[in-house]
């Protein structure tokens, strides 16, 4: 595989990006290659006194970069040389087989819709994250990438994100929830309601109803849908409170248990790594004619290395081709 990643978009940039490509080489395979798109002369200064990296890294040169608060549309049409852009258009022209960013969401889900397009069948693309619970990994759907879903989308995400989760997670068939403000079938606004209805019409769907927030990590469901803006505010709030729960409760334990400290030390760290996003290296951006993961935007090297992971192992398992196949088999949307 040639498998690009935006060296100039995220909160650490340029240096987490080149040191997660340098981290992904030891687990490439002969032929592979990491395709570096950014400022040449910045990236080669953050390569330099690493040996042997001509082995599997190359360099395409962008002459501009997205800001994270730029407009997403409006910065992809003023950087045409953005390394959003270039990334995106080397994928479309199949000289990199995959692309990872951890910049600017927005213009990287633009590039990908505009430049890409739709695989077949599909209606809107959607990100998908996997998020780990005490009951065992969650697809949550859509976190982002549109806003304003009729139900057809959130019908078709549900059967992306279940595609995606086993492919993922070896789960053959995961149970689908719909997110809404209650778990009965009165509950919820016309989007939920008639959603609700496509779900109960597909019997290749384990549906399981309308599910609430607290579900996702009650083990009520494997994948979790709703519309880009709800997802992106669970998403959100899922990560400050995991952060902020972890931190209160060491905290507490390590006045209680002085003596402790090291050994509490050592299971925060451990069990934090578990809820860590860089654990997971980044959520696909469902549906377009391509591979591309969305990184967090303050993804470490260790979140891009393990993005080229995921990468292949979505190629390995032909996630795409089973969405259209999936797809191809079901009613058509409005």
């Amino acid at each position: 595989m040639r498998i690009g990643i935006d060296a100039m978009g995220g909160d650490r940039a340029p240096k987490a990006e080149v040191q997660g490509a340098l981290d992904a080489c030891a687990s490439l395979a002969e032929d592979d290659k990491i395709v570096l798109v950014g400022d040449k002369e910045v990236i080669l200064q953050h390569l330099a006194g690493n040996d042997g990296w001509e082995e599997h890294i190359e360099i395409y040169h962008a002459s501009q970069a997205i800001g994270m608060n730029e407009s997403p549309v409006e910065a992809l049409r003023s950087k045409p040389d953005s390394s959003i852009a270039v990334l995106v258009k080397l994928h479309k022209e199949g000289m990199v087989d995959a692309c990872i960013s951890a910049g600017n969401t927005g213009a990287f889900a633009a590039a990908g819709q505009m430049m890409l397009r739709r695989l077949e069948g599909v209606h809107r693309p959607g990100i998908a994250i996997v998020t780990p619970t005490p009951r065992g990994p969650v697809a949550l759907c859509d976190v982002g990438a549109n806003v304003s879903c009729r139900p057809f989308h959130l019908y078709q995400y549900g059967l992306m994100a279940s595609i995606y989760l086993s492919a993922m997670c070896d789960m053959p068939d995961p149970r689908v929830g719909l997110l809404s403000i209650g778990t009965e079938e009165a509950k919820g606004n016309e989007l939920v309601k008639q959603t609700r209805e496509l779900f109960q019409d597909d019997s290749r769907i384990s549906f399981v109803g309308n599910v609430e927030g607290r579900d996702l990590f009650s083990g009520r469901c494997d994948v979790m849908i709703c519309e880009g803006f709800v997802g992106n505010v669970v998403l959100k709030l899922m990560e400050g409170l995991v952060e902020g729960l972890m931190k209160s409760m060491f905290k507490e334990l390590a006045h209680a248990l002085p003596d402790q400290a090291s050994m509490m030390q050592k299971i925060g760290s451990s069990t934090f790594a578990k809820y860590d996003f860089n654990e997971y290296g980044g959520a696909p951006l469902l549906g377009v004619n391509g591979l591309c993961i969305i990184c967090h935007g303050a993804s470490s090297n260790r979140g891009i290395m393990n993005a080229v992971n995921v990468v292949r192992e979505l190629s390995k398992r032909h996630m795409n081709e089973r969405i259209v196949e999936v797809l191809s088999q079901g009613p058509e949307g409005n």
